[in-house]
């Protein structure tokens, strides 16, 4: 071994590095949420006297939690330290029964599909649409929903994404109605949305639990000043079923829970409703300034002016996503480029944009190198390719037409119209495909065949193809074009995705 892990983590932190990625503390040890912190050595306990069961609380662990649950305003707040897919997995298991259906957004993390492996269910999708100068997902249609409960009424729970990771809000509060309709219970994966409660005054969206959802999962270290794997679940009582979920969470949940992570929680809480309401407000005019100079930029695009559009409810500013555009790169080069030249990470990047998570911790500086560098290159591209204009952005679609039209396996025109490649043909349920033998079969010789596997790209961790969904010959075009642009394409149990474990039992 060249060097150990610590070495590294201590050689990187003390680079010049700027992190536009989780977690959200962005590594500022001296800042105002953490200055009180103590060296995690000293306060690391296992459950002793007077420091309460995490699995059986009934002391200083109860009344941490029901403290954040007034916080929030929720009938049940826990901490989580498996993070938000601990969560998530939770709310899937404890409001479906084994064996039945929920109707859940395709953009949900790999952990909902997880949970739908583990109770053997069956899923059936929501797509959102897609915002096509951008190739990013959209939001989601409160009709679409209503139409799939129509179609579907054994549904016993709905699952959304919102915000999605670059930061688009669907409309929650109608969505709610509509599921409420039905008597269901309405799961909001919010894990990229924990800052929402306290930025309401500030200009950021509305926590779907202020909205009327029933079980909300946020992940505090995404977009707050808190320690990687922590995260929060609120359920309110009534249509989500608190015991069921109670049960499962204690599964998922580890049975030795650090008290350095349930701390962190409790801290982060603490800082954000206090002296972090205020910081948002702060951070706000920060955003707003940054985002008025990158507007400029006539190469590269700003996410801009999206909102009312696509099912667009609302938009979160903190995610600075950039497309592209016309300047000739694609999104790894475009990260390779601010990672290499101005020692910027970004979160993840799409095959011709980048996404930056930007959070109440951001520094000044930090904030204007990220201006500054991608002001610098739109200027360096305009230049040398004389008039940038409104040109589309080179990205080659699935079918060799360079249209500057992005197809992700998201349809972006509704649920009316024709599935396209988008649309998955369900060959028998994710459980099925993965408990059956199978084979492995080469990527260039799998199409029409079903996969036994996920294959998605991660981050995000969102599925092109699920198992037991037949490998079309677009979908498999689109993975051989993923992996040549350098995205990293996951998943499969090949980790060079030269091969796909296809299920028995289905007409291959």
């Amino acid at each position: 071994m060249e060097k150990y892990l610590l070495d590294r983590l201590m050689e990187y932190g003390e680079s010049d590095a700027y992190p536009f990625h989780m977690p959200g503390h962005k590594r500022q040890a001296g800042a105002g949420f953490a200055g009180d912190f103590p060296n995690p050595f000293s306060v690391d306990i296992t459950e002793i006297e007077g420091f309460d069961n995490l699995h059986h609380p009934e002391g200083i662990l109860k009344e941490s939690m029901e403290w954040a649950g007034n916080v929030y305003g929720a009938d049940r707040t826990y901490y989580l330290v498996n993070g938000s897919s601990c969560g998530i997995l939770s709310a899937v298991c404890g409001s479906v029964s084994h064996g039945g259906t929920i109707l859940m957004s395709r953009n949900c993390h790999k952990s909902a599909y997880h949970g739908v492996y583990l109770g053997h269910l069956r899923a059936e999708y929501i797509y959102p649409q897609t915002i096509p100068e951008f190739g990013i997902q959209g939001g989601l249609s409160p009709e679409d929903v209503r139409r799939l409960l129509i179609t579907h009424p054994e549904t016993e729970a709905v699952l959304v994404v919102s915000p999605t990771y670059d930061g688009i809000v669907s409309d929650i509060g109608t969505i709610a109605k509509i599921v409420h309709e039905w008597g269901i219970p309405l799961i909001v994966d919010e894990a990229h949305g924990a800052h929402f409660p306290f930025g309401g005054e500030s200009g950021f969206p509305i926590s779907a639990l202020e909205l009327g959802a029933d079980v909300v999962i946020q992940s505090l270290h995404k977009t707050l000043p808190s320690l990687t794997q922590t995260a929060v679940m609120h359920v309110k009582a009534g249509f989500a079923d608190i015991s069921r979920i109670d049960r499962y969470v204690h599964m998922f949940q580890s049975s030795s829970p650090s008290y350095v992570l349930m701390a962190a929680i409790e801290n982060c809480i603490r800082w954000m409703e206090k002296a972090g309401r205020d910081e948002m407000k702060a951070f706000s005019g920060r955003l707003n300034r940054i985002r008025r100079r990158m507007g400029e930029m006539e190469c590269l695009a700003l996410l801009d002016g999206v909102k009312g559009r696509c099912q667009v409810f609302d938009v979160d500013m903190s995610k600075i996503v950039v497309s592209v555009g016309s300047s000739g790169l694609t999104g790894p080069e475009l990260t390779e480029l601010l990672r290499n030249r101005y020692h910027l990470e970004m979160e993840m990047c799409g095959p011709d944009y980048v996404t930056a998570i930007t959070t109440v911790a951001d520094t000044d500086e930090g904030l204007d190198r990220l201006c500054r560098a991608f002001l610098e290159i739109d200027h360096e591209r305009r230049r040398d390719a004389g008039d940038c204009g409104t040109a589309a952005s080179g990205f080659t679609g699935i079918n060799g037409d360079n249209t500057g039209e992005r197809d992700y396996g998201i349809v972006d025109n509704g649920m009316e119209k024709e599935r396209g490649c988008g649309w998955p043909e369900i060959a028998m349920t994710i459980a099925q495909a993965m408990d059956s033998p199978g084979q492995s079969v080469p990527l260039d010789a799998c199409e029409g065949m079903v996969s036994g596997e996920f294959i998605y790209i991660y981050p995000p961790g969102i599925p092109i193809v699920a198992p037991g969904e037949v490998l079309k010959p677009e979908l498999v075009e689109m993975i051989r074009q993923y992996k040549h642009r350098g995205l990293p394409v996951q998943g499969t149990a090949d980790p060079e995705v030269e091969a796909v474990l296809t299920a028995a039992g289905a007409e291959n």
